[in-house]
Parts: C-alpha cells; structure tokens; sequence
C-alpha cells in the first residue's frame, strides 16, 4: 500500500509543473495587472516603477522561473489587490469552501441512495420513470438559476433560510442544497445502473436461495458492491464541484476561495489565482487518492501491488 501512495504522490509533481505553465500563459494573454497598483492619472515613470518593482519589466521566462522557484518553497507572492500574501489569502477562505463542498456531498448522498437503490429494486416502475425524468431535468438545470430560485422561495418570500453570508449556520444549507442536487442527479443514475448490474450477479442469487430478505440482500451485498461506482464519481466530480462552488459562492455571497478566486481572475491578480489553483489541484488529486484507496475496503478482491 505504501510504495503505492508514494508512486502516486510522485505522479502529482508533472501535472503541477504543467499548471503552472498554462495558467502562467493564460493570465499574461490579458495583459500585465499594473492598472490596478497605479492611479488612473499615474505618469508613465511611475508605471515604470510599479513594473520594475513587481519584476514585470523582466523576460517573460524569467518570470515565470522566479515565480515557480517560489513558489516550491510555498511563497506564491503579494496580492496586487489585497496586498498581503496570497497564499494565506486563500487558505483563509478555503474552510468556507471546504464546508459547502462537504455540505453539497452529504446532500447529495441524502438524495441519491436511498433513490438510486429504489430506482433499481422497482426498476421499469412508475417510481423509476419519474426519477429517470427528474434527473435529466436537474442534470441540464444551470446552478446560479437553481441558486437563484431557491433563495427567492426559501429566504425572500417563506423567510426560512438566510440568503446570503456565512454568518449563521442555516447559511449552508441553500447554497449546500444548489450543488448538492446537480451532484445528486449524476449519482443517481449511477448508482442505479451499478445496483441493477449487482442484483443479477450470482452472489445476489446465493444470498436470496439462503433465504435472506430482499433489503438485507440489497443493502449489504448489493449496494455494497454497487458503492465503487458512486465513490469513483464522487472522485471525478470534485473539480466540477469546486467549479460549480465559484459560481454558487457568489451567488450566495459566500466568503470561500472560489469567490475570492473569482475577484483574482478579474483584477489579474497572478499571485492569488496561481495560489488558489494550486491549492484547488491538490485537494482534487488528494480526493483522487484517497477514492482509489477506499475500493480495497469496499470491495477486499481489490489489491494495491
């Protein structure tokens, strides 16, 4: 198990290095953020001066390696906008981040077993048209428009849930509830398919010719086998989750690292969004990681050579 963690960790420093180059590339395609660190009026010396004081007067390679020797030491530079540090900048907001996305899985696992397994067990059903519908429909249903209805029905008209912030505790659940239920759609039909896979398996038919009832049956063998699936998606729907949180963080007004990322990309902030991309990476790869590691426990035939 170890030398294979240590392989993997090992197979994370390519695709960091390859990071750093496009988002290197893409935010200098728009121009350098000088305008924001000037006056409106500034003289073009004191443009200059700005440039030469931010290292925006040099090479654009040596730029770039500057910017990647410190950022192996952890230093990914000052904020144009913020002036401070940008990566306690954004490992300042990344809790807030953190918690929704936590928040958004357990909503979306609230919603998507207990569905997905009965989809499966009354398959062809009424039941199982209806969820096939609904999860189409909320497949193609954008975010901020979901964002947007719930906190008009939920927070403006019934008065139930706060709109925006961070400031309560209830605050969680609108923007938790948007994310949660586009993830929820895509895990259904997943878990659905696996289930319907898993009940026709042989040792599903030993388990029912032994007599035990049919949910002992489904629950403990069935969905058992059925739950790689789910984790395998939950695993590849990180990134879209913390993509879909940027947009729902703004929405909600919600003090997390995909807002702040939001404001970086805007002001050209290179040091902040270099920080909160690398941050995001990491946190996608290590979920990546820890998914792989969980099929030995949920299926022990799966071995780590």
């Amino acid at each position: 198990m170890l030398p294979y963690i240590l392989r993997r960790v090992l197979q994370m420093i390519p695709p960091l290095i390859g990071l750093t180059v496009i988002l290197f590339v893409l935010l200098r395609i728009g121009g350098e953020p000088v305008a924001h660190l000037v006056r409106p009026e500034a003289s073009p010396e004191e443009i200059a001066l700005v440039r030469a004081a931010y290292g925006f007067d040099r090479p654009l390679v040596e730029q770039y390696v500057r910017q990647v020797s410190r950022i192996i030491v952890g230093d990914f530079g000052t904020s144009v906008r913020f002036r401070s540090p940008a990566l306690p900048l954004v490992l300042e907001r990344l809790p807030a981040t953190l918690e929704l996305t936590a928040a958004a899985l357990l909503v979306a696992l609230l919603v998507a077993l207990p569905v997905g397994v009965l989809a499966a067990v009354y398959r062809n059903s009424w039941f199982d048209f209806i969820v096939t519908i609904t999860t189409t429909v909320g497949r193609g249903m954008p975010n901020f428009w979901l964002g947007l209805m719930l906190m008009l029905v939920f927070a403006v008209q019934l008065r139930w849930l706060p709109a925006s912030g961070r400031d309560e505790p209830l605050a969680v659940v609108l923007p938790a509830v948007t994310i949660g239920v586009s993830i929820a759609t895509v895990l259904v039909r997943v878990l659905r398919t696996a289930m319907v896979e898993a009940l026709g398996h042989d040792f599903v038919r030993t388990a029912r010719a032994k007599g035990l009832r049919t949910w002992t049956v489904v629950t403990k063998h069935a969905l058992r086998t059925s739950l790689i699936s789910v984790v395998t998606v939950i695993g590849l729907q990180t990134a879209w989750i913390i993509g879909g949180s940027v947009v729902v963080e703004e929405v909600f007004a919600w003090p997390g690292s995909g807002r702040l990322m939001l404001t970086a990309v805007l002001a050209r902030d290179l040091s902040v969004v270099m920080a909160g991309v690398f941050v995001f990476a990491l946190f996608v790869m290590v979920i990546n990681l820890l998914v792989d590691l969980s099929y030995s426990w949920l299926d022990p035939r799966i071995q780590y050579a």
